[in-house]
């Protein structure tokens, strides 16, 4: 019995089947190489910027899309090869796919491609209902009186 299968089973985990399967999903991708580079930076308590290094990418080169928590930023067209005669390339400018998982409170608030630097600006909106709170201690009868 693997650990994921385990964890699946057990009774405190109530909840968590998709998680595991959106993390077995992504783990059987290796596909995805390390470019281009990529920081993720919390700017404050509850907000974030993925930047991506894409020097050379224009707005209309570059797509980003976010579908059931899947944060997806990819190159839709590179220069092609035979138009322009390189002399020495040393600027890496190919297609690529980058994914992220985004946790269920995380917003795409928007996105800036700046200096070929591509931020994807984030926040972290949790509900009144999942922030954490303060439960009393008492009898249900002294708070049924004083409602």
């Amino acid at each position: 019995m693997t650990l994921q299968q385990a964890l699946r089973n057990d009774p405190f985990m109530v909840g968590f089947d998709r998680i595991f399967d959106r993390m077995h999903s992504l783990n059987t991708n290796t596909n995805q190489s390390n470019y281009p580079p990529y920081n993720i930076v919390k700017t404050d308590d509850n907000s974030y910027d993925i930047e991506l290094a894409v020097a050379g990418f224009t707005e209309e080169q570059l797509d980003i899309t976010v579908e059931d928590g899947i944060l997806t930023i990819e190159s839709t067209t590179s220069d092609d090869p035979d138009t322009i005669e390189y002399l020495h390339r040393g600027i890496g400018k190919r297609d690529f796919r980058r994914v992220f998982t985004l946790a269920d409170t995380v917003v795409v608030r928007d996105a800036e491609l700046i200096n070929g630097i591509l931020r994807v600006h984030l926040e972290n909106v949790i509900p009144d209902e999942k922030k954490p709170r303060k439960i009393s201690i008492g009898s249900a009868e002294a708070q049924l009186l004083t409602e």
